[in-house]
């Protein structure tokens, strides 16, 4: 039974979600503070964190924050209807995917499912195998990742993205591709998470490298990974 953690300060909803998520066979905790998110998240076996951007004491992209100097946990995150700021900024701080509040419970429990069911994959196959190209080596075992030997914190999302494009080295891969296998979702009108996921893959490698300029955007098309020999 997959653990999930909720931390949203509106009682209301997180007793609807957490029913709802209970029928389902999760095993559902809340919290209503940023704080509490934070200490619950780190000394917590969860499975998957469940986030709202507004929160009190601790707004949710500080616990993001947070959250991503010490654990990689999954995290989907809840945002105001048709922020796109705020979506795009918590993919860049480190999110797996969002959704716009108020949320169908139902659409959560797919986005959910999708996220567990990726980091699920990514367990499960190639265990005792490793993927390297180009100074970059991915550890599927692990799910960890190094540039030059030097680690690259990636987010669930960004490993599993990176994974797919070092796969298919030279190879163009549309966003469609990377948003069904590396998301668990199909891509939607005005859907950058992709994007997003992608732009904070490159300043991790430049980060390490400023002149590794390993994947293309193929403007219209998708994505390229272009540093194979």
């Amino acid at each position: 039974m997959s653990k999930i953690l909720i931390a949203d300060d509106d009682y209301a909803l997180c007793q609807l979600l957490k029913e709802y998520l209970q029928n389902e066979a999760f095993d559902v905790d809340c919290v209503h503070t940023g704080k509490q998110a934070v200490e619950a998240a780190i000394n917590g076996t969860y499975h998957l964190l469940i986030l709202d951007v507004m929160l009190p004491e601790l707004m949710g992209f500080d616990v993001l924050k947070k959250l991503r100097e010490h654990s990689s946990i999954p995290i989907l995150m809840l945002t105001a209807r048709g922020d796109d700021i705020d979506r795009i900024i918590g993919l860049e701080l480190g999110a797996d995917d969002y959704l716009p509040k108020p949320c169908n419970p139902r659409e959560l429990l797919a986005r959910l499912r999708a996220i567990l069911r990726r980091c699920e994959t990514d367990v499960r196959r190639d265990r005792k195998h490793t993927l390297d190209l180009v100074g970059i080596t991915l550890n599927r075992a692990s799910r960890s990742a190094c540039f030059h030997n030097i680690t690259l914190d990636l987010t669930s999302a960004e490993f599993a993205i990176l994974d797919i494009l070092m796969q298919s080295a030279g190879t163009l891969v549309s966003k469609e591709t990377l948003t069904e296998k590396a998301l668990g979702r199909r891509l939607t009108a005005y859907d950058r998470s992709v994007d997003v996921h992608i732009s904070k893959i490159r300043k991790k490698l430049h980060a390490v490298d400023p002149k590794a300029d390993l994947i293309a955007n193929i403007r219209g098309a998708g994505y390229q990974f272009v540093g194979a020999e």
